[in-house]
């Protein structure tokens, strides 16, 4: 049987959990606190609270000892530059260093295409990011790839319970800005999910594969399907956020590499999750019955 760790049992972490542990693999999910490992009870797969950030953490967990393969899911927890640092960076060199798996697979974000031009990027675009922590997401990408592991690249994550588009316009806090040209990238995180399964599971080669949906779409569109959708106005117009952690980037993110080998999507677009996943919206709406675990 093959036995795999993810480091980082959230909201993608935990969804990839459950599609390895039903496909027969033995799961061994990491979280951050014995809390959140104690909101897992029940699941297919044990879950285990682990400061990945301390060596002798990872070393003294035996659980963790002996896996096939280790996935990098984890998160900064909304912390700046040093965290990043710890948990991202730091964090896959000691999984590396005390676990030794066989395969390696980080989960970086496509922040760290600095494009600003709308123009179409592939795993083979440049990659070099202009703000601190996307730069922390590609050194750590370059361990995982000197180790001979995969580097999934993801856009914007959405799902039940988390959509930052939804959630602001629903609120009447969102904006258009600018012109609202910039384009967004997103992936449901059932999709996102699924792409790692596919990764490991279907011994993919080592490398960087990005993972976002079909259909890259302009801000203004966006909201424009949204309102079209929900039948409100439009937000109102404003100037560019400049103050992104991951900073400010327009470009259009393709998923031909990971589609050509085998990967399909439950959710293509956005536009379809919205008519198909009944849970994003009335979570977005806070009215209780699209809450999900993570």
């Amino acid at each position: 049987m093959n036995r795999i760790v993810i480091l980082g049992c959230g909201f993608v972490g935990a969804r990839a959990a459950r599609l390895f542990a039903h496909a027969g693999w033995d799961v061994t999910g990491v979280t951050q606190s014995a809390a959140s490992a104690a909101r897992l009870a029940g699941e297919p797969f044990r879950a285990l609270a682990c400061d990945i950030t301390d060596p002798a953490s990872l070393s003294a967990a035996k659980e963790l000892q002996g896996a096939d393969a280790v996935i990098s899911a984890v998160s900064s927890g909304r912390g700046g530059e040093e965290a990043y640092r710890e948990v991202y960076l730091q964090g896959l060199r000691n999984a590396i260093a005390c676990l030794n798996p066989n395969r390696i697979l980080f989960v970086s974000s496509t922040s760290v295409y600095a494009q600003n031009d709308g123009s179409w990027v592939t795993e083979e675009s440049p990659a070099e990011p202009r703000s601190p922590t996307s730069l922390i997401l590609r050194q750590t990408e370059d361990i995982a790839l000197e180790h001979g592991g995969q580097v999934a690249r993801l856009a914007g994550i959405y799902g039940p319970g988390r959509s930052v588009l939804l959630r602001k316009f629903l609120e009447k806090t969102a904006v258009i800005e600018g012109a609202g040209t910039r384009h967004i990238n997103q992936i449901h995180a059932d999709d996102a999910a699924g792409a790692l399964f596919h990764l490991l599971a279907h011994h993919l080669p080592a490398g960087i594969y990005n993972v976002a949906d079909d259909s890259p779409v302009t801000q203004l569109a966006c909201y424009e399907s949204l309102a079209a959708t929900l039948g409100q106005p439009l937000p109102p117009r404003g100037p560019v956020d400049a103050n992104r952690k991951r900073g400010v980037t327009d470009k259009r993110v393709s998923n031909a590499k990971l589609r050509s080998l085998g990967w399909t999507l439950k959710y293509p677009t956005f536009r379809e999750a919205l008519a198909r996943d009944s849970e994003l919206l009335a979570a977005a709406r806070g009215d209780g019955s699209g809450d999900a675990p993570p």
